[in-house]
């Protein structure tokens, strides 16, 4: 091979190597962007809420967040829902306070909420506040997550009283 040859074989494999660092790079920043517009807490940092709990009682007080009269005439900020109740499934009655945090949902032991199915992913969903509302998304689970019958196919957002399956066990927002 001659010398030319080489030094565009070497050039061509250059000039592929930084498309590839390009490529790479431009997909972290979109992903970057992504999460930055998910606004969410993280536990370890100060002042972040507790663990969600799960207690076996369903009759726990919800947590007060009204305010007062509305004069300036927008539209009142709703409450955000503090509990996840099991309606369905091995946990069937029992409650999870939410504290406004992140809610990470499957098999696993470091889940929050640890469901032992076989039917559910080490990491199947997260459970997410963002302003007054709750969002599910679905981490790639193998069997889905379902929302009032439906298969997530994307982030959605959840309001109180709508069904939450993930595998056998099914969900509800509430105070």
């Amino acid at each position: 091979m001659s010398e030319l040859a080489v030094a565009a074989l070497r050039l061509g494999l250059l000039l592929v190597l930084w498309i590839l660092i390009i490529s790479i790079v431009s997909s972290q920043g979109r992903d970057l962007m992504v999460g930055a517009r998910n606004k969410v807490r993280p536990r370890g940092a100060a002042g972040a809420p507790a663990p969600a709990s799960v207690s076996a009682s369903s009759s726990a007080a919800p947590a007060s967040a009204g305010s007062g009269g509305n004069t300036t005439g927008q539209q009142p900020v709703r409450p955000l829902p503090t509990q996840l109740h099991v309606t369905e499934g091995p946990l069937r009655g029992s409650v999870v306070d939410l504290h406004g945090a992140p809610l990470l949902v499957g098999r696993a032991q470091e889940a929050d909420l640890v469901l032992d199915d076989d039917y559910v992913s080490g990491r199947h969903a997260r459970l997410f506040p963002q302003g007054s509302r709750w969002f599910l998304e679905d981490l790639g689970s193998t069997n889905g997550t379902y929302v009032a019958g439906s298969q997530l196919t994307r982030t959605v957002a959840v309001d109180p009283g709508t069904a939450i399956r993930i595998g056998k066990t099914v969900l509800e927002l509430g105070s």
